[in-house]
């Protein structure tokens, strides 16, 4: 870089070493015009105007560079190197690989239009005519070709590599979440409702249905939205859905209701529950009450069939995704569970969407070291990168400590389905998925969250800014934890999954952790994580032999730490049976060794310090309430 000095003549010989002299020194630590390397000292002879760039400076960042996702994820190509067979693994290599290259080539950019232009609801036409059409952008209908073109939800249903068929699937879907301007959203949905259909049977009048949604032919292509919400519902649909379903004379029904929160309106077909009114007009309360129909949104002319779309919501985050409000006016529909089955028939839904949203949890976080960590390579500040300051380097390991474990954790819930669904589960296999499921689903759902919003720190003020992209990741990660279920609804859920099974899917549990410890203690390196896993097992145990014999408010109030320490515990195990095997680096063993550093039994840790006593919800509602006008008189 050239300086000239713009200054009086008789000022220069006196003023002119020591410019040079301190614009050597800011220089040197500061990386010029976005070069990777720092810049070199400025010899006495150099001759430019010191100002000629002062209204713009000398400095500019280097953006973030998106590599192919595949190929730069090193605990991804390693367990699959381990686990799926030799016939399958160079194929599923080389498609992941390939489907990386597109992600930077073509993926990103349109996922970025998807942000950049939300969906609006055009009410009327030019004529007046209520029309009610959610428009989107073509970067959205591109990612529904995509999603078809590379099987993102076919590959799970042709089971080509068998019970790794999910792994693969999954993993594709792993790679494109970050770039998929939240198309991933109506894939959960649509992945979902093929499970079901499936489940129930692949016949009239869901056979088309299940051909398109299963389809890789972009123009047969269709999603499913999934329209379980209304007003008073929530998690709580037995109480909260009062949508009626009207008998018809050829054995159809018409649906009448409000749904108040229904995600990928634009879909071609939902499921959605519904109360059969009987001859007397009368309805079941309850769970009991409530079927599941199968309806398609648009009649043969592309009219709305049935809906009014009252508006789309403002959201937080996920703009890119249509989620609106519907008026349900004679929405023609086919039952398609047992009449008041409808709970139980979407609960293999609930499965798929609820590691759909496992997957993108854990997708956000790899994405955001992946980025941190190419931007330590090149940002210089301070005298040196990033990347060569320790307390920043720690910072991201920690981060990758616990997107490691977040990861193996998915893969894991992804074998036990692919396994359920190829027949070869065992009964531990069943009662882990049955498990697992919520417990990936809220764990990573808060970890990504917090692992996002310490990766925007990882480039400083630029990770502030919308332009840059990176703030939407955070206010995107931010639904995780609240979609499907949230982290109290799912801990509760683990609860019901321990007392209906009889305590079998905890002794399934155990016994994995049991063998995956044993296996690995001829390993010295990881004979300290082993008996810390280990040893937080049997806290684990010693907490719910007494708590059986407690009130089951007790159970309620420890509910969120128990699903906690089953999370840690399990992915402390899983970690270091990674470690374990001969393929295995000193990264993955130290990742292993890093995890085990916290407490793996929180539940165990509160119970000691009397968290859960019968006092505790009195004391809890005065404390939250203290200063207000509504103090529950029970505090």
């Amino acid at each position: 870089m050239a300086v000239h000095i713009l200054i009086y003549p008789r000022l220069a010989a006196g003023v002119k070493g020591r410019v040079f002299r301190g614009l050597s020194r800011f220089l040197s630590s500061s990386n010029v015009q976005g070069r990777a390397e720092p810049p070199e000292e400025l010899g006495d002879s150099v001759e430019q105007p010191i100002f000629s760039r002062s209204s713009i400076g000398t400095f500019f960042q280097e953006r973030p560079v998106l590599n192919n996702p595949f190929l730069e994820d090193a605990l991804l190509q390693k367990y699959l190197s381990r686990h799926l067979p030799t016939q399958a693994l160079g194929n599923v290599g080389a498609d992941l690989a390939k489907f990386g290259e597109r992600i930077v080539r073509e993926i990103d950019a349109l996922g970025r239009q998807c942000d950049e232009n939300p969906p609006r609801l055009q009410h009327y036409d030019a004529w007046g005519c209520r029309v009610d059409n959610i428009l989107t952008c073509p970067a959205w209908a591109r990612m529904k070709e995509i999603s078809a073109e590379e099987g993102l939800v076919a590959a799970g249903y042709e089971r080509i590599y068998g019970e790794w068929s999910r792994v693969y699937q999954m993993s594709k879907l792993y790679l494109y979440s970050p770039s998929a301007g939240l198309y991933t959203c109506p894939l959960a949905m649509t992945d979902g409702a093929a499970k079901v259909i499936e489940s129930l049977g692949v016949t009239w009048p869901v056979e088309k249905a299940y051909r398109r949604l299963t389809s890789r032919d972009p123009q047969q292509f269709w999603t499913s939205g999934q329209w379980m919400t209304e007003r008073k519902g929530g998690s709580d649909v037995a109480s909260g859905t009062e949508t009626l379903a009207l008998s018809q004379a050829d054995g159809t029904y018409k649906l009448h209701g409000f749904k108040w929160f229904t995600s990928a309106t634009d879909s071609d077909m939902t499921l959605t529950l519904g109360r059969v009114v009987d001859v007397h007009g009368l309805t079941t309360k309850g769970s009991k009450g409530l079927s599941l129909f199968y309806a398609e949104i648009r009649d043969q002319q592309g009219r709305l069939n049935g809906i009014e779309v009252q508006r789309l919501k403002d959201k937080l985050g996920t703009r890119q995704v249509p989620t609106a409000e519907l008026l349900l006016d004679g929405l023609p529909a086919h039952r398609i569970s047992d009449e008041g089955r409808g709970v139980a028939s979407i609960a293999n839904m609930l499965t798929i969407t609820r590691i759909h949203n496992t997957v993108a949890a854990v997708a956000v976080m790899r994405r955001i070291i992946q980025l941190a960590r190419e931007y330590a390579t090149k940002r210089f500040v301070f005298g040196k990168f990033l990347k060569e300051h320790p307390l920043h380097v720690q910072t991201m390991a920690r981060m990758e400590v616990e997107t490691r474990g977040a990861f193996l954790l998915l893969m894991k819930v992804c074998q036990l389905l692919g396994r359920e669904e190829t027949g070869l589960a065992s009964n531990i296999d069943l009662h882990l998925l049955r498990l697992l499921t919520p417990v990936a689903k809220l764990y990573t759902g808060k970890q990504a969250v917090a692992i996002v919003s310490e990766g925007l720190e990882c480039f400083g003020g630029q990770g502030y800014m919308e332009d840059t992209g990176l703030p939407r990741m955070l206010r995107d990660a931010q639904v995780l934890s609240i979609w499907e279920g949230t982290t109290n609804i799912l801990s509760l859920d683990v609860l019901r999954c321990l007392a209906k099974s009889r305590g079998q899917t905890l002794e399934a549990l155990f016994t994995d952790v049991k063998a995956k410890l044993t296996a690995a203690s001829g390993n010295q390196a990881l004979v300290p994580s082993v008996t810390v896993v280990d040893s937080a097992l049997c806290r684990l145990g010693q907490f719910v032999q007494a708590a059986v014999r407690r009130p089951p408010s007790y159970m309620e109030l420890a509910a969120r730490d128990l699903a906690y320490s089953l999370a840690r515990i399990y992915i402390g195990a899983l970690l270091i049976d990674h470690a374990a095997w001969e393929g295995a680096s000193h990264a993955d063993i130290y990742a292993a060794q890093r995890w085990c550093e916290q407490d793996l039994c929180p539940v165990f840790t509160k119970d000691v310090s009397s968290w859960y006593n019968l006092e505790t919800p009195d004391k809890d509602a005065a404390l939250v309430y203290e200063g207000s006008p509504l103090v529950p008189q029970s505090a």
